[in-house]
């Protein structure tokens, strides 16, 4: 049972610092969901693409896949999440 103890107060603490950084990136995650595929997006695309952006400039959003697997990532958490709350319920 202490094993039992150690194991599930790990799990309880790392899912708890987990929930908190996910809550601090919600916002971040609706700012990418609202810029991915917009005009603003389409045009900072369409710069790099035409080589106005600094090279030195990350350019993990105008990937095209960068933001959509981040999204799409979100949304199997969140059912992950419903499902194991409804589990629980049952």
């Amino acid at each position: 049972m202490e094993q039992c103890l150690t194991h599930a107060s790990k799990a309880v603490m790392n899912l708890s610092v987990a929930l908190d950084q996910y809550v601090e990136a919600k916002h971040a995650l609706q700012q990418l969901s609202d810029y991915y595929g917009s005009e603003v997006w389409k045009q900072d695309f369409a710069d790099d693409e035409t080589g106005r952006l600094h090279e030195d400039l990350s350019r993990g959003v105008l990937s095209e896949d960068g933001i959509w697997n981040v999204l799409e990532d979100n949304k199997d958490v969140l059912r992950r999440i419903k499902h194991i709350n409804k589990k629980t319920i049952e």
